[in-house]
């Protein structure tokens, strides 16, 4: 039913609150104290106490926007049978969330700190989310040390504090990090806004024609605002002054109706293809050259539409790479094969079971499952439709055999030995970096990323430097050398001001030595 007095206030159960219902509580006399029989106070209170859900484990702080996928290419129509890329023009609604990793929802915008690129396409075979990063590429390979990795971005146990040696004594054990290190050190590290970088899925991800032939792709989104990033000290300034700069800067972009757009295109390589290439095509640590694999463009993203609700269409925005539609799959690449799992796992925590029905969630028509009951069902839950299957019910739902998934490619279980052994640790860590390092940054940019990296590293321990340098060398040799002389010198300055400090201050007479009492002898404070 349609409200017939808007402008009446309500309680939460539909009654309209009475004059002073919000403006004062229920007492006995004018300072007695408060009956419980207050509705008002109680319903206010109590909804209040509960605001906060669970934020978000990685990728607390971040901000998002609508707007629309548009096909301009119909270069994916030969190897994906999703219908979103049948043809040229072909429109679907799209939501995205920007955010940085390791910091807390109030932490700022600016902090050196990859920036998640999340997308969820509304199409009419279902909801699509690709789960991506500003990065080509992540970290680590094996998913089992995500936690600890995740870990290292937190707070210190003990001090509850910032603390670059945990992640360097991470990165120096686990030398598969020292690409994603290399960019995230780089100008890349503190992107100018969302608006100014591009998005990845980073992920190898299988597509499937209408005839079952299956093709390995990856996914890109180069910006066509520009690439744009933020000096150290501008990124330092602004997240004192301004730490919500980058939600600002995309906000105020599409009011003003500049709206921000990305080309998205893919890379394709096949099945032959993947059993020769020199490097492990399904390692997220990795890049497909693009000389061998180029860029093919596809369409392009439009944001147009700000949320009405930060809360209810951004902070309760559930993004999932398990969220497939026909023609699109996952591939055997490690980190993918647990973020299918981690995801949704996550969403049920801090959103609850039914976090699907959510408007900002839902597909674009009600699908029909078997899924019942449940906190918080607010779709109907199914009306009357039986809840078990198989059934011999006529109008319930049933499978779709069009529909059947992909087989896993290039994968003889005979020849597979499972256990638990298989470390990735000791696979090419180096080549891809070297190529960065020479090939992708030119002097002055090598300049800047050896800069950011010694003002990190002069922080951590020196057993711990003593490892990283020779890491960095394997590398190249040039990365290692201006990374050791630079922290070096920063050392020795440190060293130098310290003393200098120490030379000049003030002579104070010496202070008695604070004897603390012993537990036995300490006594509390009486009531």
């Amino acid at each position: 039913m349609k409200n017939s007095d808007p402008k009446t206030l309500h309680a939460s159960n539909g009654a309209p609150v009475p004059e002073f219902g919000l403006t004062a509580s229920t007492t006995v006399g004018p300072n007695g104290p408060i009956a419980i029989q207050d509705f008002e106070l109680i319903d206010h209170l109590a909804h209040f106490d509960r605001e906060r859900i669970p934020e978000r484990v990685v990728h607390a702080k971040g901000g998002g926007a609508f707007g629309y996928f548009e096909t301009t290419h119909d270069s994916l129509a030969s190897i994906c049978k999703a219908k979103l890329f049948s043809s040229v023009g072909k429109r679907c609604p799209i939501a995205m969330r920007f955010s940085t990793v390791g910091g807390e929802s109030g932490s700022a915008d600016t902090v050196r700190d990859p920036r998640g690129f999340a997308m969820k396409f509304y199409t009419e075979e279902g909801n699509w989310d690709l789960v991506g990063n500003n990065t080509p590429i992540f970290f680590i390979r094996d998913p089992i040390l995500f936690p600890s990795f995740i870990h290292t971005q937190k707070r210190e146990p003990h001090t509850h504090l910032k603390n670059d040696q945990m992640q360097w004594d991470f990165f120096s054990l686990r030398p598969e990090a020292l690409h994603q290190v290399s960019f995230l050190y780089s100008d890349r590290g503190t992107p100018d806004g969302f608006r100014h970088m591009n998005g990845y899925g980073s992920h190898t991800y299988v597509n499937v024609n209408a005839q079952g032939e299956t093709t390995f792709v990856k996914y890109h989104f180069k910006t066509d605002q520009g690439i744009r990033n933020l000096s150290v000290a501008r990124a330092s300034e602004l997240a004192g002054s301004d730490p919500d700069y980058a939600i600002r800067d995309l906000y105020e972009a599409i009011e003003r109706k500049d709206y921000p757009t990305w080309t998205m295109y893919i890379q394709k390589m096949t099945m032959r293809e993947s059993q020769s290439v020199e490097f492990d095509p399904f390692d997220v640590t990795k890049v497909w050259p693009h000389k061998q694999f180029p860029l093919i463009e596809v369409g392009r993203i439009v944001l147009n539409r700000n949320p009405q609700n930060y809360f209810a269409e951004i902070e309760q925005l559930a993004f999932s790479p398990s969220h497939f539609i026909p023609g699109i799959a996952a591939s055997r690449d490690k980190m993918l094969q647990a973020r299918l799992f981690s995801y949704p796992d996550t969403h049920r925590h801090r959103l609850g079971v039914n976090y699907q029905q959510l408007p900002v969630n839902r597909p674009l028509f009600e699908p029909r499952t078997y899924q019942r009951d449940g906190a918080m069902c607010f779709n109907g839950n199914m009306g009357s439709l039986t809840n078990y299957f198989p059934n011999s019910v006529a109008e319930a739902p049933a499978e779709n055999p069009e529909y059947a998934k992909p087989a896993e490619i290039g994968l003889n279980p005979l020849d597979a030995t499972v256990i638990k052994k298989y470390s990735t640790k000791d696979n090419d860590n180096f080549t891809q970096v070297g190529a960065f390092y020479n090939k992708v940054l030119n002097d002055a940019e090598r300049e800047r990323l050896t800069d950011n990296l010694a003002s990190s590293l002069v922080k951590v321990t020196e057993d711990v430097r003593n490892k990283v340098y020779p890491l960095l060398e394997k590398c190249d040799p040039h990365y290692g050398k201006r990374v050791r002389e630079k922290v070096e010198q920063a050392a020795a300055k440190s060293q130098e001001e310290a003393e200098k400090m120490r030379d000049t201050a003030p002579l104070n007479p010496p202070r008695k030595p604070f004897k603390a009492m012993p537990p036995s002898e300490a006594t509390l404070p009486r009531l």
